[in-house]
């Protein structure tokens, strides 16, 4: 009786380590998963011309460059079109925040996205950046190189025109970065997607303040199934008094806001940024393209003065 009882245990204990070994190797397997698709811009969506010219790859490639630091929150990641090296002018920038534990090595399609129309773009590998710090040392990173002659990044940075883009926890970084750190006054403009709600950040010891905003803000969520409401996205529209526009995207969540607007991201970088005239009709004219794209909704535009 005992032999049989101690084989029955044995058989179960076999059968608890290779669920547990299963486990493990599921849980490694989506832990590499990345959180943007890696072919996303053929397969979103898009609603108009100029959000689907904007959403595919640019003309430029893209090459790499990841940076040891000695920052708690571990490495710098650079995209950068591959022509930079040979060229003489110089490359606006977008800084990249994280959402919660979403390193920028779990999203290289984004940055390879907007590198190839023409930005360097860097982010870093911290999973809490709402304070906008880490974005705010990783800028540094980059404006240092570009005062180094041995550095690929020589002279290569246009610190006339910086942009930043945040989702999520990022999202709120994004307005710290601006609002309360050393660099902030660099920026030129900003992109918040889905930003965790304003009463929720309180709660959650994330403050932040919008109404301090002076550069054009470009604010996206979802109209469900996000960290922001509706009225939440009102409120925080509201309190921005700079050039804006706001846009919620029917049928997408939280996660997927983080890629599934980009056509219209890029082309509001591309027009503040490198000034590109059509990339401006999304947002300008008698009938900007934004307002008339039935895939969003509560969308409002409010810009004072033509870039």
């Amino acid at each position: 009786m005992w032999k049989m009882i101690l084989s029955f245990l044995k058989i179960i204990l076999i059968v608890a380590v290779i669920l547990v070994i299963t486990i493990s190797i599921i849980l490694l397997l989506l832990s590499m998963q990345p959180f943007v698709p890696n072919n996303y811009t053929q397969t979103v969506k898009t609603g108009g011309e100029l959000e689907a010219k904007y959403l595919v790859m640019g003309a430029s490639q893209v090459e790499h460059m990841e940076v040891f630091t000695e920052e708690e929150w571990g490495n710098i990641n650079v995209y950068y079109p591959k022509e930079l090296t040979e060229s003489a002018k110089s490359y606006p920038v977008v800084v990249m925040v994280n959402g919660t534990g979403v390193y920028s090595s779990k999203y290289p399609a984004l940055f390879k996205h907007l590198a190839s129309w023409g930005f360097i773009v860097i982010g870093n590998e911290d999973p809490s950046t709402c304070s906008g710090s880490s974005a705010d040392t990783t800028l540094a990173w980059l404006l240092n190189e570009n005062e180094d002659p041995d550095s690929r990044f020589y002279q290569k940075v246009d610190a006339e025109h910086i942009g930043i883009s945040g989702h999520s926890q990022g999202g709120v970084g994004v307005f710290n970065a601006i609002n309360e750190q050393p660099h902030g006054s660099l920026y030129t403009c900003a992109v918040s997607l889905s930003p965790t709600q304003l009463d929720l950040a309180e709660a959650l010891n994330m403050h932040y303040e919008p109404d301090k905003t002076n550069i054009p803000v470009f604010l996206l969520a979802a109209t469900e199934n996000d960290v922001i409401t509706p009225d939440g996205a009102k409120q925080l529209y509201d309190a921005v008094k700079n050039d804006k526009a706001v846009a919620l995207r029917n049928g997408m969540d939280h996660g997927k806001m983080l890629y599934s607007a980009d056509g219209y991201v890029t082309a509001w970088f591309m027009w503040y940024l490198k000034g590109d005239t059509e990339a401006a009709k999304v947002f300008t004219g008698d009938a900007p393209e934004l307002l008339r794209n039935q895939l969003y909704q509560e969308q409002q535009i409010d810009i004072s003065c033509i870039n």
